[in-house]
């Protein structure tokens, strides 16, 4: 499993966690509650985290392609529910990830 990382510091994590889910909801299955949620994309998933502070999201699928795929459409939402906040987004390796890609 591939995965990445980014945080976004935003004192508006929670709302855009939640608007994530509920648009991404009607199309594919998600999960959201106080402070969590994901999406279950075909070809991959974006686990979130909120606080006061930051949202935190971790991308994960089997391939690059379908990483870079998640990663793509996770970032261009955020940026457009963001947009007056401008997120710049910089997604890291995990240290699973750094030391499975390296096999």
């Amino acid at each position: 499993m591939m995965r990445r990382t980014a945080q976004f510091q935003t004192d508006g994590a929670e709302r855009y966690m939640q608007r994530l889910c509920e648009h991404f909801g009607r199309k594919v299955e998600t999960h959201c509650q106080r402070g969590k949620g994901c999406v279950e994309f075909g070809f991959g998933r974006c686990e979130m985290r909120a606080d006061a502070s930051a949202l935190e999201m971790i991308a994960s699928s089997e391939t690059q392609d379908q990483l870079d795929n998640v990663i793509d459409v996770i970032t261009s939402h955020l940026e457009r529910y963001a947009f007056r906040e401008n997120p710049r987004l910089e997604w890291l390796s995990t240290p699973n990830t750094a030391q499975q890609e390296e096999k």
